[in-house]
């Protein structure tokens, strides 16, 4: 088990090893994600994906990372989306880690090493994610990072198909 977690911005380059990850952890993800498309696991679905996180990336509206560890292996993504500026200053936080590598503090870092990016190179007031009630897992990561529970969200996002309900969580910057 290893300790080093980073996060680095997606590249195109990284579709075919994320098709590989994807696929690997399709029946681990499956719980927690909408429902995806078989094209969504092949290296040309990966490349679109990625296309469209680095487009929406340089309209200012999302920062796209991969969690890489040790000798950059492709541990997973995490995503700073919905980006507000203005009087809000907020950005929603999205993540998912390898099903091979899960309990061993990746998320937890890399939510770390994300909600830092917000607050000091966007200058973001507030972070918030949700989660499936019953995803105790990510909310320790987020816990762990300073996200309070702030809501309850009813019928609130499309998971494996179904409207589910999410608990909503938040980050604040700390004052200076």
């Amino acid at each position: 088990m290893s300790a080093g977690t980073r996060i680095r911005l997606v590249e195109l380059a990284d579709a075919a090893e994320l098709a590989v990850v994807v696929s690997a952890s399709a029946d681990h993800l499956r719980p927690w994600e909408p429902t995806r498309p078989e094209s969504y696991f092949t290296e040309a679905g990966q490349r679109a994906t990625i296309g469209s996180l680095l487009a929406a990336a340089q309209n200012g509206g999302s920062v796209p990372f991969v969690i890489v560890g040790d000798d950059d292996e492709l541990l997973g993504r995490i995503t700073l989306s919905g980006v507000t500026r203005g009087a809000l200053q907020s950005c929603a936080l999205g993540y998912w880690v390898r099903a091979d590598r899960v309990r061993q503090g990746h998320a937890t870092r890399a939510v770390g090493l994300a909600v830092r990016h917000a607050f000091r190179e966007l200058g973001l007031h507030r972070v918030q994610a949700e989660t499936l009630p019953e995803n105790a897992a990510s909310q320790r990561a987020l816990a762990h990072n300073g996200f309070e529970r702030y809501g309850f969200a009813p019928r609130y996002i499309r998971i494996a198909g179904e409207w589910r309900d999410h608990v909503m969580f938040q980050v604040l910057v700390p004052d200076a």
